[in-house]
């Protein structure tokens, strides 16, 4: 049993005890983020070191979050902030919106994983011993994939022929939206580096069960026959 699977029959053992719908026992068991490792007054980590950022911008992160909450301030949006920065400072449009990014994790306006529209993003990569293309058949295919993933619905929605396939997920036994899945296929010595990032994750607590589910599913399709 996979572990998304096993962590649907705890929803469902749940939902039986309670009465509960199966978004509320969902949500009742879903693990909450933890922000032990952010330091004293941070809610949670940048994605770039102090010794990073200064690197690259001549500030550290405390420097940064003093100077936009003297300009802009907490209550500016994401694009209000990097505009500020691009207008005000030297560190270039890259770099404008990494230490955005940065300071609204670390004040607390912004998770771990979450983008601008409020859902969260996570990627489990593996290499797999096959050719980039017999791996893009192999997800491509309606069957196979179907096979490879059958505690959800995959559906295409980016156009034919496109480097990077994306689908939008459902539960297999319910419908529920789970948001949507892109693949990419890299070259590597040993075969293909494959990169699963799954978007549009509506709850931050969600982030952790899925992060596990793409893990296993890429070891069990590192260790399956590589495809023809």
């Amino acid at each position: 049993m996979t572990t998304q699977e096993s962590f649907k029959k705890r929803i469902r053992t749940r939902m039986a005890k309670t009465g509960e719908k199966y978004s509320a026992a969902r949500r009742a068991l879903l693990p909450q983020p933890s922000s032990a490792d952010a330091p004293a007054g941070w809610v949670s980590q940048p994605e770039s070191t102090d010794a990073q950022v200064h690197k690259a911008t001549g500030r550290v992160w405390d420097e940064w979050v003093a100077l936009i909450d003297a300009g802009p301030g907490r209550d500016a949006t994401h694009t209000d902030i990097a505009a500020w920065l691009m207008a005000t400072t030297e560190i270039g449009g890259w770099w404008a919106q990494g230490v955005t990014v940065g300071y609204e994790r670390i004040t607390g306006k912004r998770l771990p994983g979450q983008m601008p529209d409020g859902t969260f993003t996570i990627s489990r990569s593996r290499t797999i011993a096959a050719t980039p293309d017999a791996l893009k058949a192999l997800i491509e295919d309606d069957e196979s994939r179907a096979a490879l993933l059958p505690d959800v619905v995959a559906t295409r929605t980016s156009k034919a022929g496109v480097k990077s396939p994306r689908y939008a997920l459902t539960d297999a036994k319910d419908g529920a939206a789970l948001g949507s899945v892109l693949f990419n296929f890299d070259s590597a010595p040993a075969g293909t580096r494959f990169t699963v990032s799954h978007e549009k994750i509506a709850e931050p607590t969600a982030t952790e069960p899925w992060k596990e589910f793409w893990a296993d599913w890429l070891t069990a399709l590192e260790s399956a026959e590589p495809p023809a």
